[in-house]
């Protein structure tokens, strides 16, 4: 409970005029240090894999298009064609797209497809693009082969297994070829090339997601950690749903109020998550020591409230949220 009294304390400044934080206070933590070993593994072989590659997809997260776009991915990308794939299509904000796409064009984006692999929405867009481009452009290996070897790239979770067991649905008609997880990381090795089209015969390899040993700021890393990017123990579930509820008042997104069964928009994360552990029945039975004796007491359980806060929102029962 000492932990949560203190995060609760380390965000309460910085209030704007409706009542709402207009900045959030990180206490000092750094969330950027991990990059596990089979990542960097899975970085150096990724490299070995370009010289073969005649166009790259790098899929990312549509809740987050502009945070987190790994910056060595980018330096790999070289000259050959590039593909954005923002998955998840379906959890963000659809009237943000056309700023995103502008900002991207910015960045030198010019292709980007917004997705649902889940429902396999605009996938059918993603074969006939590689196509397109790959014909337009030099190949890299053999001149006489008829095959497009295609790299997918990306952070960790955001669905780069499940866009290519959709794109095998799609043209193939066949299940899943690789494992799927909502935990970062599940991909954990190089694997080979999988087929997921006959007409062109087009064959995807699947990476590790990379994520950078450095992220800019920590703001960056929660909202990677927010979308899954990054295990939310290493960053603290405290910190993440409290910085999420900032995040939800700072968009006007308040359907948090009427799920919870709050009075109105709160910006105090602590009688939010109690709403929360009442409304999901998050309690725990803890032994207390009296004068007369052990007496159990319930008591809500203020971990259990925040980690469901999160698995609310990345259900998208929240709403749909972009949190660049």
């Amino acid at each position: 409970m000492r932990r949560w009294a203190g995060a609760l304390r380390a965000a309460v400044n910085g209030f704007g005029p409706g009542g709402f934080r207009e900045r959030f206070d990180f206490g000092g933590r750094d969330v950027a240090s991990w990059f596990p070993g089979h990542m960097a593994k899975g970085l150096r072989q990724m490299r070995a894999s370009l010289r073969r590659a005649d166009c790259l997809i790098e899929v990312h997260d549509a809740r987050i298009p502009l945070s987190g776009r790994n910056p060595v991915l980018q330096e790999v990308l070289g000259i050959r064609p590039h593909v954005l794939v923002l998955n998840k299509m379906d959890l963000a904000d659809p009237r943000q797209q056309p700023t995103v796409l502008e900002h991207l064009k910015q960045q030198g984006c010019l292709h980007v497809v917004f997705t649902d692999c889940q429902r396999d929405s605009n996938v059918k867009k993603i074969v006939p693009l590689v196509a397109k481009l790959v014909g337009d452009s030099p190949r890299y290996h053999r001149a006489e082969s008829n095959e497009y070897n295609i790299l997918v790239i990306g952070v960790p979770n955001v669905g780069k297994s499940s866009l290519i067991n959709s794109l095998r649905r799609l043209h193939l008609k066949k299940g899943k070829a690789t494992a799927v997880g909502g935990e970062p990381g599940v991909t954990k090795a190089v694997l080979t090339k999988i087929q997921v089209c006959e007409q062109p015969l087009m064959y995807l390899v699947d990476t590790p997601g990379v994520l950078p040993p450095k992220l800019g700021d920590v703001e960056t890393g929660m909202k990677l950690a927010l979308c899954g990017a990054i295990r939310d123990h290493l960053v603290g579930e405290d910190i993440m749903a409290d910085y999420l509820l900032y995040a939800l008042n700072k968009r006007q997104q308040f359907r948090y109020v009427q799920r919870y069964g709050l009075a109105e928009a709160c910006d105090d994360i602590e009688p939010v998550l109690r709403h929360v552990a009442l409304a999901q029945g998050r309690t725990q039975k803890v032994k207390v020591l009296t004068g007369t004796g052990n007496v159990n007491v319930t008591m809500l359980n203020y971990p259990a409230a925040a980690y469901e806060f999160l698995r609310d929102f990345r259900a998208g029962c929240l709403g749909r949220v972009t949190l660049d």
